[in-house]
């Protein structure tokens, strides 16, 4: 198997994009990470998308991509896994350049949420749960994750103020985002106050609906070195695993057992562990995700991931940053681009390139993107080489 280098990123603007469409927004992000990558050609292209024939009755996303990107004739295909779809494409794509498939390989995310009514746009994100068993009774995600939440803060009294803290911090890294849908600043205290949403989850404990995209290009290392791309950023360690849709067949809902075996996976194929590495963009699409997460990835113990936070372990001068970009929270979360944004993160981050939110001395990043209540996970690890 070859080794796999980011050698192009780019990513569409965030947020409510009402005159942007879901192949305009592809486009741009893409169109922006090959004349980053300055590949002399694509290859092959993967997009990630969780629900286009939900949210705008558009599917056969591999063929129309690829048209309006200007790569017609490229085979292209897309990667659905829910909120991972993203993250899926990506391994998908490190996948093809490493068994020799392709050299060059664009992976774009892209989900376009607001063309239909909240309730549509509920319905739709549903989907990603067992729709049967929770969706159907009533149980949509704010409540799924509402009673992970009480659990973790029965068990290992985790508080509410833990909780806010993780929007907190996010919306401050948010702020030096140039990209994520809400740059504000919020506080504990109106995180407290804000509309309650599923008990003990209110409306900034939530990642918003949001329209964008973001690719990256691959390629194998050695052409990446031809290609003079300094520092050259490497694919170090990937994993992927799967889980029970419903919270109801787990042995325990506030363990996210699907991030911690891709996060195993990936730690085995880096050759590195959880102390290694440097900053982490994490699925905090809801604040308590980012406490499971943080002990599902091997940040923390069992049960320390509000106590980790409070402590401030995870904020830009913590010991361990944790979601630099603004996160799902703050940045925003079109499903299906997430994942990949979370690589365009890492990238960034990593060549010294991410301005005013820069971390210092960084060499080895995570990301952790997962589906649902983590019925899917994939976790990526990228390490800067050279000057």
């Amino acid at each position: 198997m070859r080794e796999v280098a980011v050698i192009g990123v780019g990513m569409s603007p965030w947020g409510e994009l009402w005159r942007s469409s879901l192949r305009d927004l592809f486009a741009q992000a893409a169109l922006e990470a090959m004349k980053d990558s300055g590949a002399p050609r694509i290859d092959s292209m993967v997009v990630g998308c969780m629900s286009s024939g939900l949210f705008n009755g558009q599917e056969h996303l591999g063929s129309l991509m690829a048209d309006y990107a200007g790569l017609r004739g490229i085979p292209a295909t897309r990667v659905e896994s829910a909120c991972a779809s993203g993250g899926a494409a990506f391994r998908t794509g490190v996948l093809e350049v490493a068994s020799g498939a392709s050299d060059f390989v664009l992976v774009g995310g892209v989900e376009k949420m607001t063309d239909v009514s909240g309730d549509a746009a509920t319905r739709a994100l549903s989907a990603a749960s067992d729709f049967e068993y929770e969706a159907y009774q009533g149980a949509t995600f704010p409540a799924l994750y509402a009673m992970v939440a009480r659990a973790h803060m029965d068990r290992y009294g985790t508080t509410r103020k833990q909780l806010a803290m993780v929007a907190v911090k996010n919306h401050e890294n948010g702020l030096l985002n140039p990209r994520a849908q809400f740059r504000q600043r919020i506080s504990v205290d109106a995180v407290l106050g804000s509309v309650m949403v599923a008990d003990p989850l209110r409306l900034l404990d939530c990642s918003p609906i949001t329209d964008g995209a973001a690719a990256v290009v691959l390629c194998p290392k050695e052409l990446a070195v031809k290609l003079k791309k300094k520092p050259l950023i490497k694919v170090a360690g990937i994993g992927q695993a799967s889980d029970c849709i419903a919270l109801a067949q787990r042995k325990d809902i506030t363990r996210f057992e699907a991030a911690a075996l891709a996060a195993q996976r990936a730690y085995k194929a880096a050759g590195i562990g959880p102390d290694e590495v440097d900053f982490a963009e994490v699925h905090d699409c809801f604040t308590i995700a980012e406490i499971c997460v943080l002990e599902a990835l091997g940040f923390c113990k069992t049960g320390q991931g509000g106590r980790f936070t409070e402590e401030g372990h995870t904020s830009r001068l913590g010991r361990k940053p944790i979601n630099p970009s603004g996160g799902l929270k703050s940045k925003g979360h079109p499903v299906g681009a997430t994942g990949v944004a979370q690589i365009v993160e890492l990238v960034e981050q990593l060549r010294g390139s991410a301005g005013e939110r820069q971390l210092s001395k960084v060499r080895c990043g995570l990301a952790e993107n997962m589906g649902g209540t983590c019925g899917s996970a994939v976790v990526s690890i990228l390490t800067r080489e050279g000057a």
